[in-house]
């Protein structure tokens, strides 16, 4: 194949038929033990990930600070170590949280075809639940319809991986500290996107060749199921992610160099 293209069509192994194909074969203890191991290979990349931020603590705690300078962030981002390896990572993340959503949507029409009187109460129960729902309810509802196929904005699965990953000494401000770092570092490394060939948008696919369309869900569920951890409030630091990352983009467009601004509009796309 040529550069950027796939050896195999991936579609054809991830249709809505196959996954339904794949319910039915393993059935709702399957499906859930595919799930936990999904799960084992997120908060493996996830804990590289945070080897990565403290690395970069003190450049990031600068940057953060000082995003909106350019003058400043022209001398910052150049100190930063190992920003195509977050990407990879995050993008890695993104692609089987992305599988592991085809397989929930394959779990709930095998499961609506065989239990249609359980899957309306489910549907019904967690349509009740708010923002101003303790939290505690809010996963116990979530892990009961994701064990039917229903998605939910938390995923109650991350969220009890990520709780359940072996932690060091440092405290749980410390952290979130990192959690927040984490948002900052994947936003300032976005512009490092466009030098890749095959970060070029595909109107066919609604996609990207190197799957950096699944970046998003990466960054929404991982935020999502770290700052629920945490007990801050999700919404806010999605949008300081999404003001950094503006930033950088806009920057991204100043840069004089061709190659490094070689598919700029394709990952600006990113952000709709």
């Amino acid at each position: 194949p040529r550069e950027g293209e796939q050896n195999f069509s991936a579609e054809e192994f991830s249709d809505v038929s196959e996954m339904r194909a794949l319910a039915e074969l393993l059935g709702p203890y399957g499906m859930k033990f595919l799930s936990e191991n999904l799960m084992w290979h997120v908060t493996s990349q996830i804990v590289e990930l945070k080897k990565l931020v403290v690395e970069n603590m003190d450049v990031l705690v600068q940057i953060r600070s000082n995003f909106s300078k350019a003058d400043l962030m022209a001398s910052l981002l150049p100190q930063l170590t190992g920003a195509d390896n977050v990407l990879k990572r995050m993008t890695i993340i993104g692609v089987i949280l992305s599988f592991r959503t085809m397989a929930q949507e394959g779990l709930r029409e095998v499961f609506s075809s065989h239990c249609p009187f359980l899957m309306g109460p489910i549907e019904c129960l967690k349509e009740f639940v708010t923002p101003d729902t303790d939290i505690k309810v809010t996963l116990s509802v979530f892990e009961l319809a994701s064990a039917a196929g229903v998605g939910c904005d938390i995923d109650p699965a991350l969220v009890s991986a990520i709780a359940n990953m072996k932690a060091d000494a440092s405290s749980s401000e410390e952290e979130y500290k990192v959690a927040c770092l984490l948002l900052i570092f994947l936003a300032v490394s976005l512009p490092l996107l466009a030098t890749d060939p095959s970060s070029f948008y595909s109107i066919e696919k609604d996609g990207y060749n190197n799957n950096i369309h699944c970046l998003t869900k990466a960054i929404i569920q991982v935020s999502a199921a770290l700052f629920t951890l945490y007990n801050k409030n999700i919404e806010t630091h999605l949008k300081e992610f999404l003001v950094v990352a503006s930033v950088s983009l806009l920057q991204l467009g100043q840069e004089t160099d061709r190659l490094k601004t070689r598919n700029r509009e394709s990952i600006s796309l990113l952000m709709r």
